[in-house]
């Protein structure tokens, strides 16, 4: 996977939760906050981090930070996903699937917002398996990352990508 110039890049942020964790001493409580934010650029450039801190908008800037030190780029087909996929990440598992144009993004949560901020706009999601909106995220980010445009897999087999999907490339289908 390249590097991605996130300078040149106009990052759009968003907070997936805040979450305040306490701990319990012998002297009292400590409290914190843990916040996992999304940034994206709207053309399939998208990262998540997570972010503690004793303070919400500390946590929220360090998750901002983490998730630009992550960003990476999606394989997408117009303003969908090329293909069909789900990826388990400990308890929480993600399905993704291409819809046609119009749909919308029908997602929850998480899943929602990480694909809205990389700039999908037809999808269909479902969320199995765990709640947990930091799992979640980390399986969407783990099926993004597994998506691969006509193109990889036809170098990939050493066949064309006519040969792959059987026709000719529709627009926008090749990335």
């Amino acid at each position: 996977m390249a590097k991605v110039d996130v300078a040149a890049l106009q990052l759009e942020e968003k907070v997936i939760s805040l979450n305040r964790v306490q701990k319990v001493h012998k002297g009292g409580r400590t409290l914190r906050w843990s916040a996992l934010v999304v940034v994206g650029d709207s053309h399939g450039h998208v990262g998540v981090g997570l972010g503690k801190a004793s303070e919400v908008p500390e946590a929220i800037r360090k998750g901002a930070e983490a998730a630009k030190k992550a960003i990476f780029t999606i394989a997408m087909a117009e303003h969908t996903i090329p293909h069909q996929v789900q990826e388990q990440l400990g308890a929480a598992s993600v399905l993704l699937k291409p819809a046609a144009p119009g749909t919308g993004v029908i997602a929850g949560g998480a899943v929602r917002a990480i694909v809205e901020v990389a700039g999908i706009r037809d999808i269909l999601t479902k969320s199995l398996g765990s709640a947990n909106a930091i799992n979640i995220a980390w399986a969407t980010v783990k099926s993004l990352k597994a998506l691969r445009t006509p193109e990889e897999v036809a170098s990939v087999r050493g066949k064309t990508v006519e040969e792959i999907l059987g026709r000719a490339p529709r627009q926008g289908e090749v990335a």
